[in-house]
């Protein structure tokens, strides 16, 4: 359980800029298709978990429950048993009473543990998921970003090709230079508009997250989470 915890936290604590600089290094969108297997594997392996832990949880509780009313139930025996002058029996009575009672704060503080557990879990499933959404949308704006960034190569090649033929005269062969070298532009253009637009996305991210972890902390300095 522990190991799964530390495998989640470091997928949730991932650095997006640092996978989008991996991708656009590398011409390939592979490492973040590599976050999103392990991502969705991690979550699997989370929800099952998670089912195991909730159902001991209720497990536990119903135990708790059942000594703890079998305590209290003791516990009223041995006053009425003291009041009848049936000291034997309220003796016997206040013996069984100490067991159950133990028993009932046993499984009390085992119910609690898990509890704590699978509420942890459930964070973890929900960051995670966060976290597993956000790089799948900008998985797809980086294609659009490497398609774009391909098809501005293919163009310059062609620019290339093109100045060794306006060197003749042609000025047909020129019209035509000039307007690839505008679709160029406008494809610079677009590029330029792309990542900017992913720079934004991101920052919107890592700025969230740092909120999420302000409010954390104020919220633990002020005693309103356990």
């Amino acid at each position: 359980m522990a190991s799964l915890i530390s495998k989640v936290q470091t997928l949730i604590s991932a650095n997006l800029h640092s996978l989008v600089d991996k991708a656009l290094k590398a011409n390939s969108v592979a490492v973040l298709d590599e976050y999103i297997r392990q991502a969705e594997d991690n979550l699997d392996d989370l929800q099952d978990a998670l089912i195991t832990v909730r159902g001991q949880v209720k497990t536990l509780e119903r135990k708790w429950k059942i000594f703890q009313a079998e305590a209290e139930q003791l516990d009223s025996d041995i006053d009425r048993l003291l009041r009848a002058g049936k000291e034997d029996l309220a003796m016997a009575a206040q013996s069984k009473y100490n067991s159950k009672i133990d028993m009932a704060n046993q499984y009390r503080e085992q119910f609690e543990t898990q509890k704590r557990e699978a509420d942890k879990l459930a964070d973890a499933r929900l960051k995670l998921e966060a976290k597993l959404t956000t790089i799948k949308q900008e998985r797809e704006h980086l294609l659009a970003l490497l398609e774009l960034a391909k098809s501005k190569e293919i163009a310059a090649k062609t620019i290339r090709s093109l100045d060794d033929l306006q060197g003749i005269g042609d000025s047909d062969i020129a019209r035509v230079g000039d307007a690839i070298r505008s679709r160029l532009d406008r494809a610079d253009a677009e590029m330029e508009t792309y990542s900017d637009r992913l720079d934004t996305r991101m920052d919107d991210v890592l700025n969230k997250a740092q909120l999420d972890d302000q409010l954390a902390e104020r919220r633990r300095r002020l005693g309103l989470e356990e």
